[in-house]
């Protein structure tokens, strides 16, 4: 019997285009632009599933569509790093992740015409002491602007990490062998 269904990736984030790509996923873009301004006192888990979840229901599907949208975010000290506003503010980060562990969450929402499924995966990272010439050039190449946590550990920011625990695609932003887990529960790549 064939399979009808479609995935749909409600993301921006190049990021998770090459990783569902890479993994061989056929899936249309159907980003969505929605206020990530977040609720008071939620866990990091609460608030990348919250805003996974919004991501998720601003899309509409279309008759047999699978859509999947993320939220990824670090945290360190418990507090939630987003994107940086500005260098001075990736410089910041930076600093507090040197020398140390932090934990990079990703929230996951997968939607059809009849259900929703919700879940976060959890990664933690350990970073090499930091330098403030090492800083400087990261935060001078623009990569760390648009990632959660002012860096990107797929790209130069790969030189500071020592080690991880968890799940690496989680780190980049899609926790991709869970996401092919859950959306066999939707009837896609059974």
């Amino acid at each position: 019997m064939k399979n009808n269904k479609r995935l749909v990736l409600a993301s921006a984030s190049p990021r998770r285009r090459e990783i569902l790509s890479g993994a061989g996923f056929g899936f249309s873009v159907r980003a969505t632009d929605v206020d990530e301004a977040l609720p008071p006192d939620l866990t990091p888990e609460e608030a990348v599933q919250y805003l996974a979840k919004i991501k998720n229901n601003a899309v509409g599907l279309n008759g047999g569509e699978v859509c999947v949208s993320a939220d990824t975010v670090v945290v360190c000290d418990k507090k939630i790093l987003g994107k940086p506003t500005d260098a001075e503010d990736a410089r910041r980060m930076l600093k507090m992740l040197s020398d140390r562990s932090h934990f990079v969450y990703t929230g996951v929402c997968i939607r059809d015409a009849e259900k929703q499924n919700v879940f976060f995966e959890k990664t933690e990272v350990f970073f090499y002491p930091l330098i403030d010439e090492e800083i400087d050039g990261y935060v001078e190449s623009g990569e760390p602007m648009d990632k959660a946590g002012a860096y990107g550990i797929q790209g130069k920011a790969a030189l500071f990490v020592r080690k991880i625990d968890g799940d690496y695609l989680n780190v980049v932003g899609l926790p991709l062998a869970r996401l092919a887990r859950e959306l066999k529960k939707f009837g896609l790549f059974t």
